[in-house]
């Protein structure tokens, strides 16, 4: 069973970004599987922000501002919220916008027909940072085809700023939620029953 914070909406413009999660429900709490393997009593659901444009443009903007410095060329986002914010990060930028799928290998690779010419200035975006694979993939997989990569971008950054993103990152959103390895987790231990989100969640 998971349990949602917050019904209202707040404006993105409010200091409080851990008050915006919450208002537009995407604060959840109850025993998750992350896709890094680890568990958390807390899962931030990006897409309670992504499902609202009005929100994902005004967050979009809050990237543009940092980099629209960078020269960059092209928006790398892997599937799935990534490739959303890559449009939009793409579009204000006046850029290029790619996306990275998951390859067989368990790494990210860029198919149906998109190109990165070498030294091609790459700025790579996605959702949500636990660990850093999906960002770390990503960034592989441009650096392979001969981009040079900007640095790299997360919405909301659960890691408290020890994830890995295989090169210099910046989070919007900074949430330090504890995440255990499943030998040490507490909510384990006390029997709590443990959902994997994108499958039983809804």
């Amino acid at each position: 069973m998971t349990k949602e914070r917050g019904l209202g909406m707040a404006s993105v413009e409010t200091n409080d970004e851990r008050q915006l999660l919450e208002s537009v429900g995407a604060v959840l709490e109850g025993h998750f599987l992350l896709s890094s393997g680890k568990h958390s009593g807390v899962y931030i659901e990006k897409f309670r922000l992504v499902e609202r444009p009005e929100v994902t443009v005004r967050l979009c903007e809050r990237i543009v501002e940092r980099y629209r410095a960078e020269g960059v060329q092209t928006v790398a986002g892997p599937t799935t919220a990534g490739a959303i914010l890559a449009f939009e990060v793409g579009r204000q930028l006046g850029a290029r916008a790619i996306v990275a799928e998951r390859s067989a290998d368990g790494g990210r690779e860029f198919r149906r027909g998109f190109r990165i010419e070498p030294g091609e200035r790459v700025l790579v975006v996605d959702d949500v940072l636990t660990t850093g694979g999906s960002v770390r993939s990503t960034v592989e997989a441009a650096r392979a085809l001969g981009a040079e990569v900007v640095g790299a971008v997360v919405l909301i950054d659960r890691s408290g700023g020890r994830g890995d993103a295989g090169a210099p990152y910046w989070a919007v959103i900074e949430v330090d939620e504890p995440a255990y390895d499943p030998e040490e987790c507490p909510l384990c231990a006390r029997g709590v029953p443990i959902v994997k989100p994108g499958s039983s969640l809804r």
